[in-house]
């Protein structure tokens, strides 16, 4: 079972791809860049591979007719085998669009009750909050909102959290001891740490976690705190993974990033790998969790299948998926981290306050380039 481009629609696969008439012209619009599961109604059994058969082992049942359309913030290797599941398990075909979770908010906002999506995927709540400010936004069902605790999904209804990333300093564990390491980011300007700290300045997770960071201290703290990175030699690296591969070959001596990228490298590479987390102070927003979130579109004709995405979507096999295959937070209610992730005792933030979700990313870009760290 997979997600093929739409110009292999006639593999024999047993792939269909059907729109609302109601939505045609929104839908041939993103035709180019959509993608589509369905389990197809033959009578040959058909099962899932991979990751995807972690999450439901059984064979597909056979297509309802019924499609639900998703853009995904959440990138295609991480929530592909979970769309790919539900789409077998439940018959419902899948049509998803991939992108960054801002560029995506912002295209919905252009569509308006014109898209032909009926969920958005984020990576982050403050994408959800602006379509909600927006009232581009659904109620969830209340029997989807109650399978994660009340942080975990917005007062009103409109969004739910599915997973957490929390943002740690990975270091190189022959350079630094645990007591020689920093308890806040704003630590890492100091002398002792000069040409040191490593930072994914590009990186979506860095532009969500430095924007959340001017909106709790203010631009000119924020701002302030990345230029004195800069002033001390902190270096530029594309991205959390790069960051955590220099750290485990002593390239570098620590970074900023995901908590999830160490694990995986850890697993990948095993004691050669010489680099381990660190969780700065619990209320440091350098330990911010960052959920993701998932809605229903307020303009959905399908809500009652979008729904059973998102109760998917917080189900124990799939929350299992995300701590087991991912090293991600489960956030469903009663479902434990596997035993490697530490104890979740970090900040956490749910919807974060933007103006605009276009003008607040784009000022964080602004202030992210003027810096000079790309340059480093």
């Amino acid at each position: 079972m997979s997600i093929p481009h739409l110009d292999r629609l006639t593999s024999p696969r047993g792939i269909s791809h059907r729109r609302r008439p109601a939505r045609l012209a929104a839908a041939v619009v993103i035709a180019s860049a959509l993608a589509v599961s369905a389990c197809g109604s033959s009578s040959t059994p058909r099962f899932l591979d991979g990751a995807a058969a972690g999450i439901y082992g059984g064979e597909c049942a056979p297509s309802s007719g019924n499609e639900i359309a998703i853009y995904s913030g959440r990138t295609e290797n991480l929530i592909r085998p979970v769309l790919d599941a539900f789409a077998c398990e439940k018959g419902i075909d899948v049509a998803v669009r991939w992108g960054g979770s801002t560029d995506l908010a912002l295209l919905l906002a252009e569509e308006g009750d014109r898209t032909a999506a009926d969920v958005f995927l984020s990576r982050s709540p403050g994408p959800v909050g602006f379509l909600e400010s927006q009232d581009l936004l659904g109620t969830i069902d209340p029997d989807v909102l109650a399978l994660v605790e009340p942080q975990n999904h917005s007062a009103s209804g409109t969004w739910v959290g599915f997973s957490g990333r929390k943002r740690v300093l990975v270091y190189n564990i022959d350079s630094y001891s645990p007591d020689e390491l920093p308890q806040s980011v704003f630590d890492l300007t100091d002398e002792r740490f000069r040409g040191q700290v490593a930072i994914p300045a590009t990186n979506g997770s860095f532009i969500d976690w430095f924007t959340v960071f001017r909106d709790q201290y203010g631009s000119d703290v924020a701002a302030g705190w990345l230029s004195d990175m800069v002033d001390n030699d902190a270096r530029y690296y594309p991205n959390n993974r790069s960051i955590v591969e220099a750290a485990g070959r002593g390239e570098i001596e620590m970074g900023l990033v995901n908590h999830y990228y160490q694990y995986q490298e850890a697993a990948a590479e095993g004691d050669s790998h010489r680099a381990s987390n660190w969780d700065l102070a619990d209320d440091d927003i350098g330990s911010l969790l960052i959920i993701t979130a998932a809605t229903v579109t307020a303009s959905s004709e399908r809500t009652a299948e979008a729904n059973e995405l998102l109760s998917y979507l917080l189900s124990e096999p799939v929350q299992r998926y995300f701590s087991e295959e991912t090293f991600e937070y489960p956030l469903a209610a009663g479902v434990q981290p596997v035993d490697i992730l530490p104890p979740l005792q970090a900040l956490e933030i749910g919807s974060v306050d933007f103006d605009a979700l276009g003008g607040g990313f784009a000022e964080t870009t602004a202030i992210v380039e003027a810096s000079g760290i790309l340059n480093q």
